[in-house]
């Protein structure tokens, strides 16, 4: 049985960036630093889009874990 290739779907540095939230400049670091791939075709830089949601599936906060940047409530009683 053949397999069935999936379609990639690319996207721009300036698409990714706006899917992401984060600047174009952002972008380029995470992409420089290994922690997004992205492919140059060309002259142009792309990025799947599968790959971008799965790193912000990574980036995802577990609930609390943050404890550490807010200040214990206390009570004086």
């Amino acid at each position: 049985m053949a397999q069935v290739e999936k379609e990639i779907r690319w996207l721009s540095t300036a698409e990714a960036a706006r899917r992401l939230g984060v600047t174009p400049r952002t972008l380029y670091r995470l992409i420089d630093e290994g922690a997004l791939p992205a492919y140059k075709l060309g002259r142009v830089i792309r990025l799947q889009l599968a790959e971008v949601d799965a790193f912000i599936e990574r980036a995802r906060i577990a609930p609390g874990s943050l404890e550490h940047l807010y200040p214990d409530a206390k009570t004086d009683n």
